[in-house]
């Protein structure tokens, strides 16, 4: 169908939520030496366009809350360059709102080795820019 599949998009938005945690000073792996896990629990995805393969995109994401034990992120996937598209055919699919492909919102919970609810350590609760 020449379409990347739905569930193609989670993994990216993972992907985009470690790199504005590495962007922050923090690796994934510093946080688990820590005793300090995070696990999705709630996922919500809203299609507007389909990606295609080959498709270059562009994944923003930001924190939108932090409680004492969850953090919210939300995420834009937009089309950043389509194999066949000239340069002007991207920008005017641009500036017809056409590039947005999906806006999704993902809330973590902040859990212990154990994995029981825990306060998030206040290095972590600090909102660290968007990318």
């Amino acid at each position: 169908m020449r379409v990347a599949h739905h569930a193609s998009y989670v993994p990216w938005l993972e992907e985009a939520r470690t790199e504005l945690l590495r962007t922050s000073g923090i690796a994934y792996s510093q946080l688990e030496a820590a005793g300090v896990y995070l696990a999705v629990i709630g996922l919500q995805i809203a299609y507007k366009r389909p990606a295609l393969y080959d498709d270059l995109l562009d994944i923003h994401v930001r924190v939108a809350s932090v409680t004492r034990v969850k953090i919210r992120h939300e995420y834009e996937v937009r089309l950043a360059e389509r194999p066949g598209l000239s340069p002007e055919e991207t920008e005017t699919f641009r500036q017809a709102g056409h590039d947005l492909l999906i806006t999704a919102e993902t809330t973590l919970a902040c859990l212990d080795a154990q994995g029981r609810p825990r306060v998030l350590p206040a290095w972590l609760a600090e909102t660290p820019p968007a990318t």
